[in-house]
């Protein structure tokens, strides 16, 4: 839930006195700037759009080139007097039940390299979740530190990812006690969200921080029929990407954090290496805006989301060889419920075929397409009548295909995706180290030298340093052959990889 507006003051040095949410600082500094009729000789270039191309000044309007103006110099002045940057965090923090929040220009990946660089040295042993997304494992490859990989459970049947329990996290403490991180994944792209709190209690017990990969929970915080937040649950650190499914921009998201087990000034430096020098208020006055919608407004918005969500899961669930994934079915306490993961397996067409149809007959536009389904977000800005177009797209498939009852023929996913390898080496080692491109059919029993990612939702099926099993080539190879999206390799189509040379 979220808290009061007025419950508590921000921390000092970094904050107006007291807390009001109906303000946003960023977005009223460009208001500001707007009206005062300032002929800019400063960046950015196209000087409030009069140096734009035609066809995007038309494209984009002239109101968004007039509020792409700088933060120190349009927002502010030279000297970032005013701080419109540290009140709208400071308001942030307040929001989401942060010590200390940082708006984040390049999504939650950012906010993941900075905190893995607060927190680790060099060689550091870290926890990881092996469902890890593309950003902590470059996050690893950028400070050197060294994976335990913890495989998440995954459910028996629809190989879907349940998470990693507060005993399992205990018991990789206990065996490797030197361990300074404990780090993962919460929801997880299916939705399923892990006991974050029981988590956090047997981490600090040892007095070792944890960071979560909060990416797509920005929405926890601000109603209690969501599983409990990251900061809720007591987590140090946790990104979430606001732009995923509140208002905000794309690429806009926020890094909170709390408590002293990482320096929060040592984070506030790393952020500001890991950001660029020349941030866009257009994305920053974007988070300002979504923070005070989500205070002031989220739990009646996310009301009606998760209405609409439980509505159109239970008509889809009507449709014969259609299943849509709930906690119920898989067997967990914590779910997010706005999310829609769509089997078409019973169908007898896989979800990339179905994802085709969707865009291309139908204009509905999934997140996602897979062997067997798609995702789809439910979120504040949908409406009755968009969850009718997605049902009509659905129920039109359904009578297409349907011939009844087939055998299940695939899974969600894979247990090749999640499970660790031997570690032969440390991600960043792997990574810089001498290499040699060779058939992916011969690279079992070798060492990965480059990440290997399907994406969305981008977990890294092989990660540098790991030894290639066959298990994983076997799946990488029928995911390229229909049409799986991979980041990372050299050879996007996946017909070598490249190896760590002898």
């Amino acid at each position: 839930m979220t808290h009061s507006a007025h419950a508590r003051r921000a921390p000092e040095n970094d904050s107006p006195p007291t807390i009001d949410h109906q303000h946003a600082p960023i977005l009223e500094g460009i208001i500001a700037y707007q009206q005062q009729d300032i002929v800019p000789f400063s960046t950015p270039g196209h000087k409030l759009g009069a140096g734009a191309d035609a066809e995007l000044f038309a494209t984009f309007g002239e109101r968004a080139f007039q509020s792409d103006i700088p933060l120190g110099g349009g927002v502010g002045d030279t000297h970032f007097s005013g701080d419109a940057l540290g009140q709208a965090q400071a308001l942030a923090a307040d929001a989401w039940g942060a010590d200390r929040s940082f708006f984040l220009l390049n999504g939650s990946s950012a906010g993941n390299h900075a905190f893995l660089m607060a927190a680790v040295r060099p060689g550091d042993k870290v926890i990881v979740s092996r469902d890890l997304h593309k950003s902590l494992l470059v996050a690893l490859i950028l400070t050197g530190a060294t994976p335990v990989y913890l495989a998440p459970r995954l459910h028996p049947e629809l190989n879907v990812g349940l998470g990693v329990t507060a005993d399992e996290v205990a018991q990789t403490l206990d065996e490797h006690p030197d361990a300074r991180l404990v780090m993962l994944v919460s929801p997880s792209y299916c939705g399923v969200a892990s006991d974050l709190a029981g988590i956090a209690a047997v981490a600090h017990a040892r007095n070792v921080p944890v960071h979560v990969d909060e990416a797509w929970g920005p929405h926890f915080h601000f109603h209690p029929a969501l599983p409990p937040s990251a900061m809720s649950s007591g987590i140090d650190g946790a990104v979430a990407s606001t732009h995923k499914v509140l208002g905000s921009l794309t690429q806009a998201a926020i890094l909170n954090v709390q408590g002293t087990l990482v320096p929060p000034d040592r984070v506030r430096t790393t952020v500001g290496m890991a950001q660029t020098t020349s941030p866009s208020v257009l994305i920053l006055a974007s988070i300002d805006a979504a923070r005070r919608q989500m205070a002031l407004h989220g739990h009646e918005l996310l009301d009606r989301a998760i209405a609409l969500a439980d509505d159109a899961r239970r008509r889809l669930q009507a449709f014969p060889g259609i299943a849509v994934l709930d906690a119920a079915q898989l067997g967990v306490a914590a779910f997010d419920l706005t999310k829609l993961v769509i089997d078409v397996d019973g169908l007898g067409i896989t979800g990339y075929e179905a994802e085709h149809a969707l865009r291309n007959r139908f204009r509905v536009g999934p997140e996602m397409s897979d062997l067997v389904g798609v995702v789809c977000l439910v979120t504040i800005g949908d409406s009755e009548a968009s969850l009718d177009r997605l049902v009509d797209a659905f129920t039109a498939l359904a009578e297409e295909h349907y011939k009844g009852e087939i055998g299940r023929r695939g899974s969600r996913s894979s247990g090749a995706v999640v499970a660790p390898s031997v570690l032969a080496m440390t991600p960043r080692d792997a990574f810089f180290a001498p290499s040699r491109a060779i058939p992916l059919e011969e690279a079992v029993g070798e060492i990965s030298s480059e990440l290997v990612i399907p994406y969305p939702p981008g977990i890294p099926v092989l990660a540098p340093g790991e030894t290639v099993t066959a298990d994983k080539v076997a799946y990488l190879r029928e995911g390229a052959a229909h049409g799986m999206y991979l980041s990372g390799p050299t050879d996007t189509k996946l017909r070598t990889i490249r190896i760590v040379a002898a």
